[in-house]
């Protein structure tokens, strides 16, 4: 991912609008795009979507919002669908003017919500593609059809009419790296030998640039894999790493099952998001292995995944604001919508295929991670209400909460 200005800063659209009365005169007015409209503006109380208002009536046709499924990680149902629902209602939608589907993991499911979505009239389409392959398949079809595309947390790599929207990821996987390094020291893990269980980089291309991100800050290689035995300054050594396919979490804890198993010796473990995380300390809670013991990571800060970081099981997990990502999203399908032009404070950058892989480069709005664990949940997550505080307070215990300042 490159950061650079792409686009002009505004685009103005008009809108005529016929009054029948007063000699059936014809009145003209502009709907403009907000000139201070950039990925700095949103906030958890959605308070600049209503700006947007004009640009909403501006524009024409339906926005169809495509969700992949409910099982690899618990952020569609529980966030991406709220907050989605919120920021396309509080800019002005009707419940008429969208739709969102959930794939429920399936490929052929999402593809074929897209071109009913399509047929009912969407001009904008927000997918988060299951699979590179049915991105592709999709877009396709978009583009086909006249309807532009916003690759959401997911990147499409394909089209001339492709946006994405999502966090810098390469960024998540630096402050994952990060805090994995910093955790071996705040835990005192001696003679690290570490276990790395990435996440799908067989269908997500994100995968890929978290890995890129975490391999960079603990090996110093900025690849998507490391060759066993790598070590670093800090005295690391790197025992095995593997693909858990598809973010398959079951199939995260056998890999890890069996690896714990043939290298007793591993006390470090890098996981790519919080149900992997969590799959790995099923894993050690069976062995009977304290907490701030094995360190693991993770991303999405997910209600348990957080909770296993009070409890000391995990080192902490990338907080990604789902509402900010939302927000960001319906935003930019407004301006599109509309037929104008995004400011490049919003589309602040670009996002391109992985080495070896086929695509083009996509113009990008990327957002800003943020690591969270004990010291600064109470000040992040729980200030924006992004968790439930009693949910989490009772899975992790009332004692782990006030001892983290959360009260």
């Amino acid at each position: 991912m490159k950061l650079g200005r792409l686009l002009p800063a505004i685009a103005a659209v008009g809108v005529f609008i016929t009054a029948c009365g007063g000699g059936g005169t014809t009145t003209t007015t502009t709907a403009t795009v907000p000139s201070d409209l950039s990925i700095s503006v949103f906030d958890a109380n959605f308070t600049y979507m209503p700006k947007l208002s004009d640009l909403v009536k501006a524009g024409t046709g339906k926005i169809g919002v495509l969700l992949p499924d409910t099982t690899t990680s618990g952020r569609y149902q529980a966030y991406d669908l709220p907050y989605l629902t919120k920021a396309l209602q509080t800019a002005g939608y009707t419940t008429s003017q969208y739709t969102i589907d959930n794939a429920a993991g399936q490929e052929a499911t999402e593809y074929s919500q897209a071109q009913a979505l399509i047929t009912a009239g969407a001009t904008v389409l927000i997918m988060d593609p299951l699979s590179p392959t049915v991105g592709t398949q999709i877009q396709s079809y978009a583009q086909s059809h006249g309807v532009k595309v916003i690759s959401y947390d997911r990147a499409t790599f394909t089209g001339t009419n492709t946006y994405y929207v999502s966090f810098d990821n390469v960024q998540v996987g630096e402050l994952i790296g990060k805090g994995f390094v910093q955790c071996i020291t705040d835990w005192k893990v001696a003679n690290p030998q570490v276990f790395v269980l990435h996440g799908g980089q067989n269908s997500d291309p994100n995968a890929i640039d978290f890995a890129k991100g975490y391999n960079d800050a603990i090996w110093g290689q900025k690849v998507a894999n490391v060759d066993d035995g790598a070590s670093n300054s800090q005295g690391m050594k790197l025992v095995h790493e593997q693909v858990a396919t598809d973010w398959n979490n079951q199939t995260g804890h056998d890999i890890f099952q069996q690896q714990f198993t043939a290298h007793p010796n591993i006390n470090a473990t890098v996981e790519a998001n919080d149900g992997l995380a969590g799959a790995v300390i099923q894993v050690l809670k069976a062995k009977n292995i304290p907490a701030q013991k094995v360190p693991t990571t993770g991303q999405d800060a997910t209600l348990s995944g957080l909770a296993y970081v009070l409890q000391g099981y995990q080192c902490g997990s990338v907080y990604k604001p789902i509402y900010l990502e939302a927000q960001d999203a319906v935003a930019l399908a407004t301006v599109l919508r509309a037929g104008a032009t995004p400011p490049s404070a919003l589309l602040n950058g670009t996002t391109s295929p992985p080495s070896g892989s086929t695509g083009n480069t996509q113009p990008a709005s990327l957002l800003v991670p943020v690591w969270v664990n004990t010291a600064n949940m109470n000040a992040t997550v729980i200030k924006d209400q992004f968790v439930d505080k009693a949910a989490l307070c009772s899975q992790a215990g009332a004692d782990k909460c006030t001892a983290a300042g959360i009260a």
